[in-house]
C-alpha cells in the first residue's frame, strides 16, 4: 500500500506524516522553551525595558519578512523536507553557539548582542524554511485527509502550549539560561534527523537558481494572487487581525507579569506560582481549548467555504479582546481586584485558544484545495508575509505605549482596531466566496 493510500483512512497511517508530525513536534517544543525564555530574559537583564524587548521582537519580524518570499520560490523549485532539515540544523547550531556566548560572556550588555545577532539569524533562517514546511502537507497527504492533518498539526502545537509553556516555567525559574537553550539547540537537531527521511516525489528544475529568476518567481507568485480576488481580502483581514492582535501575546503578558504581578504584594496562589508561570498558565489554557476544537475537528467534513463563518468568529473575538480591556481597566489599574482580573483573564484565554483554531484551521485547508500545488510554497510565503508585515512596526509601537503609557491604552488601540477588522471583513462581499 503507498503511502498516500494508507493515509486515506488515517494521516497517521502514513509514514512521511509521522514523520513531519514527529520532527515538528520536537523542533516547536524548542521553539516553545526559546520564545518564553528569550521574552523574559531580555526584560530581566535590561531591567525591565519594555521598548528594548519590543524592539528585539521587530528587528526579528523584520528578517523574517524578507527571507519568507526567498523561502516561497525555494521551496516550489527545491525539495521541501530538505530544505526543513537543513534549516532545523542551522538553527540548532545558532542556539547552540548563543548558549556558548552567554557561557562565555556575563556582562548583560554583551548577552543582549548575542540574543538580538541569534534572533536575527534564526528568523532569517525560519523564513526559508515556513513556506516549504506549510506547502509540504498536500504533497504527502490526500486532499480529502488535509483538515485531518493540519487539526492534527494544531492539536500537537495545543499540547505544547499546555506543556511546553508550563516546562518553560519551570525551568527558567528552575535551571540557568544556558541549560534552557542548550536543550533547545538539541531539539533543533533532533527535527533534523528526523526530516531527513521523509520522501515525496519532486522534479528538481531545469534551469540554475539566479537572483533574476528569484524575482520573477516572486512576481510570477503575485499574478496568481491577484486572480484570486477572495483571498486578497483575506491577507489584507490578516495583516491587521495580526497587528493588533500580536502585542497581547508578545508585549502585554510579559509585561503584565514583570510590573503588575511581580510586582503586587501578594497575588493568586502566590505560593504555588512564580508571576513568570502565570504566563505559563495563560499559554496552557489557550492550548487546553485549542487542542479539544483541533481534535472535534479532525473529524468534521471539510467545508467548501469557510469565510463568511471565520468573520463571524472574527467579530466574537473582538468582543472578547474588548472585554479584557474593560477589566483590566476596572481590576488592575485601577486596584480593585488584580486576582479577579487573573482569574477573568484566564477564562479569555480559553476562548481566545478555541476561535483561533475555528478560524485558522478551516482557512488553511481551503487555501490548499485551491491553490496550484506548484504555486504553494509561494502562495504560503506571501500569506506568511501579510500576516507577520505589520508585526515588527506592532511590536515597536506597543512597546513604545507600555514604557511611557501603560497597558490600558495599548488595550484599548488593540482592542478598537481589531474590531475594526473584523466588521471590515464580516461586510465584505469577497469574504463569502472563500
Amino acid at each position: 500500500m503507498s503511502d498516500k493510500a494508507a493515509a486515506k483512512s488515517n494521516v497517521f497511517a502514513g509514514r512521511n506524516f509521522r514523520l513531519v508530525f514527529f520532527g515538528a513536534l520536537v523542533s516547536d517544543l524548542g521553539a516553545v522553551l526559546y520564545s518564553f525564555a528569550v521574552s523574559f530574559y531580555i526584560l530581566e537583564i535590561s531591567g525591565n525595558n519594555a521598548f528594548l524587548q519590543g524592539l528585539y521582537l521587530a528587528l526579528c519580524g523584520v528578517v523574517l519578512l524578507i527571507s519568507t518570499p526567498v523561502g516561497g520560490v525555494l521551496g516550489d523549485r527545491y525539495n521541501k523536507a530538505r530544505i526543513m532539515f537543513i534549516c532545523d540544523y542551522l538553527k540548532g547550531g545558532l542556539i547552540l553557539l548563543a548558549t556558548l556566548g552567554i557561557l562565555c560572556f556575563p556582562a548583560h550588555g554583551v548577552q543582549l548582542v548575542i540574543l538580538f545577532i541569534v534572533g536575527i539569524l534564526g528568523n532569517a533562517v525560519s523564513g526559508i524554511f515556513s513556506p516549504s514546511s506549510a506547502a509540504l502537507l498536500p504533497h504527502i497527504v490526500p486532499e480529502e485527509r488535509l483538515q485531518q492533518a493540519n487539526s492534527y498539526f494544531t492539536a500537537k502545537s495545543s499540547l505544547q502550549s499546555i506543556l511546553g509553556v508550563v516546562l518553560a516555567g519551570v525551568l527558567y525559574a528552575a535551571l540557568p539560561i544556558q541549560i534552557l537553550f542548550l536543550f533547545v539547540g538539541i531539539c533543533y537537531t533532533l527535527s533534523g534527523v528526523s526530516e531527513m527521511f521523509i520522501r515525496y516525489r519532486h522534479t528538481a528544475p531545469a534551469e540554475k537558481l539566479t537572483v533574476g529568476l528569484v524575482f520573477s518567481d516572486m512576481r510570477d507568485g503575485l499574478r496568481y494572487l491577484k486572480m484570486q480576488k477572495a483571498i486578497i481580502v483575506m491577507l489584507v483581514a490578516i495583516l491587521f487581525v495580526n497587528f493588533f492582535i500580536s502585542p497581547l501575546t508578545g508585549n502585554f503578558i510579559p509585561y503584565f507579569v514583570k510590573t503588575d504581578i511581580a510586582g503586587a504584594s501578594s497575588y493568586l496562589f502566590d505560593k504555588l506560582l512564580t508571576p513568570e508561570l502565570w504566563s505559563s498558565v495563560f499559554e496552557m489554557l489557550s492550548g487546553i481549548s485549542m487542542l479539544v476544537g483541533s481534535l472535534i475537528l479532525s473529524t468534521r467534513e471539510q467545508p467548501d467555504k469557510c469565510g463568511h463563518k471565520t468573520a463571524l468568529k472574527l467579530c466574537m473575538m473582538a468582543g472578547l479582546m474588548l472585554t479584557i480591556t474593560l477589566l483590566y481597566w476596572l481590576l488592575v489599574d485601577r486596584g480593585h481586584s488584580l486576582n479577579l482580573f487573573l482569574i477573568l483573564f484566564s477564562l479569555g484565554s480559553l476562548m481566545i485558544g478555541l476561535l483561533i483554531v475555528y478560524i485558522n484551521i478551516p482557512i488553511s485547508t481551503v487555501i490548499m484545495r485551491i491553490v496550484d500545488k506548484d504555486k504553494l510554497s509561494k502562495v504560503m510565503s506571501i500569506i506568511n508575509l501579510f500576516s507577520m508585515g505589520l508585526i515588527p512596526i506592532a511590536s515597536v509601537l506597543a512597546g513604545t505605549v507600555l514604557q511611557y503609557a501603560g497597558s490600558t491604552p495599548l488595550l484599548l488601540i488593540c482592542s478598537a482596531g481589531f474590531t475594526v477588522t473584523a466588521l471590515f471583513m464580516l461586510f465584505n462581499k469577497s469574504t463569502k466566496e472563500i
